[in-house]
Order: C-alpha cells, then sequence, then structure tokens
C-alpha cells in the first residue's frame, strides 16, 4: 500500500516560467551554441570549430530551432560561396547570466571530481 499523495501548499502559476525558459534551450548542444555566440557573431564553420564535437547535421538542426524560438538571428553574407554568420537576439543575451552561472557550477563539480579522482 503506498503513501498517500499530499497536496502542494504553493500555488502553482499558470505557465511556469522555468520551464518556459528552459523550453526555449531544449535540445541537444542548445546551451553550448548560444554560449559560443556570447562574445561576436559566428559563421557555421567557426561554429563547428568552437564546438568539435557536434556534428554539421545537429549544428544546423540547433541553429534553425534556436531561431526560430528568437534567440539566434541568421544573416546571410554575399561571398562567393555564399555563408551565414549567426547571432544573438536580445533575448538570446538575457540567457547569458544563467548559461554563464550553470558554467560556474559545472567547473567546480569537474574540480571537485578530479580532486576526489587524485586521491
Amino acid at each position: 500500500m503506498g503513501l498517500p499523495v499530499r497536496k502542494s501548499k504553493v500555488a502553482p502559476p499558470p505557465t511556469c516560467p522555468l520551464s518556459e525558459v528552459l523550453g526555449l534551450l531544449r535540445g541537444a548542444w542548445a546551451p553550448n551554441v548560444v554560449w559560443s555566440l556570447s562574445g561576436e557573431p559566428r559563421r557555421f564553420g567557426e561554429l563547428r570549430h568552437d564546438l568539435p564535437r557536434i556534428s554539421a547535421r545537429v549544428l544546423s538542426a540547433r541553429l534553425r530551432e534556436l531561431e526560430s524560438r528568437g534567440l539566434v538571428t541568421r544573416r546571410v553574407l554575399h561571398t562567393s560561396p555564399p555563408s551565414a554568420e549567426y547571432a544573438l537576439t536580445p533575448l538570446g543575451r538575457e540567457l547569458l547570466p544563467a548559461i554563464n552561472a550553470l558554467a560556474s557550477v559545472g567547473q567546480k563539480l569537474i574540480a571537485e571530481w578530479e580532486t576526489a579522482h587524485r586521491r
């Protein structure tokens, strides 16, 4: 016999703001792509260089998704051969403090893991 389910004393908001933000960054590599675009606009090949473990197919899909969610803009450069440059929108830039905070925690976790495994 299971325990009875208790009701939450905190009323949930009509839509969860945290779920909304995390939904913007869903998909493998999405936070990494936003991180790579944080400094300056980048071309596709530059992003592939920044993220060497991502396949071209996945990077292309992630860029299209981030663009459709309003986080990234795509500007076609009139070069030969034609190329595109990707940049963060103002909404995409608003996510950077949160991504930086997550990266900071990740660096601490890596340091702790390395220290524990050296012993």
